[in-house]
């Protein structure tokens, strides 16, 4: 499943923004894969954290070999010494199981998230352990499909936003420019900014300036 969304998104934001409007014709639509189900997502950001992807993949297959279905239930069930073995620290462990013992309890309720508005959602999602704003914005755009997110927090973005519009730095009264001018569709932009910020245009580079190797002195 893909982030959805449609000709007429980008056609707004071209109609908004002439220097992402190149970079969209130039790499046409982007596919980013989606998770539908909002607490197996809150359980894998966490898991995620501090490791490398390869890793990450690897511990989640194990889980999802393991358990089959990543819920509240099967997760309260496992041991502490089990979710170790496929390679997760006990802190995550403790973050993941008061997760799904709030989940259990009704103390978080998950379905609730669904019919907040952004900011609320984000509010209530940072109460957890392990999840911090940058989490639970990613959360919204890849788990509940939000359209408008954009995140000053995630350096990827920025690193996207200042090859696209040429800018040596990406300031905070910068990024609310950007961010006024894309929304309601930032969430769209991101793609396309996560995109050449990963190498995707090889002849766009990043003005920002290089840092200085250590001379010794």
């Amino acid at each position: 499943m893909y982030f959805k969304y449609s000709k007429a998104e980008l056609e707004h934001l071209k109609s908004k923004d002439k220097k992402l409007a190149k970079i969209i014709e130039r790499l046409g639509p982007i596919e980013r894969e989606v998770d539908g189900d909002l607490f197996s997502a809150v359980v894998h950001h966490i898991v995620a954290q501090q490791i490398s992807s390869k890793a990450l993949a690897t511990i989640w297959q194990r889980l999802i070999d393991t358990l089959g279905v990543i819920d509240e239930n099967t997760i309260l069930k496992s041991s502490d010494k089990e979710l170790n073995a496929l390679g997760i620290s006990q802190r995550k462990i403790l973050y993941i199981k008061e997760f799904a013992g709030k989940v259990k309890s009704g103390e978080f309720n998950i379905k609730a998230i669904e019919k907040m508005d952004d900011e609320q959602a984000i509010a209530e999602l940072i109460k957890l352990k392990g999840i911090g704003v940058w989490t639970a914005q990613m959360l919204l755009l890849f788990c509940l499909q939000r359209k408008n997110i954009l995140s000053y927090d995630d350096l990827a973005i920025r690193r996207g936003m200042r090859m696209v519009y040429r800018h040596r730095e990406i300031t905070k009264e910068l990024f609310k420019k950007y961010e006024k001018r894309l929304s309601p569709y930032c969430s769209v932009a991101s793609l396309y900014f996560w995109a050449v910020a990963g190498g995707a245009l090889e002849d766009i580079t990043d003005p920002a300036p290089k840092k200085r190797k250590n001379d010794g002195k």
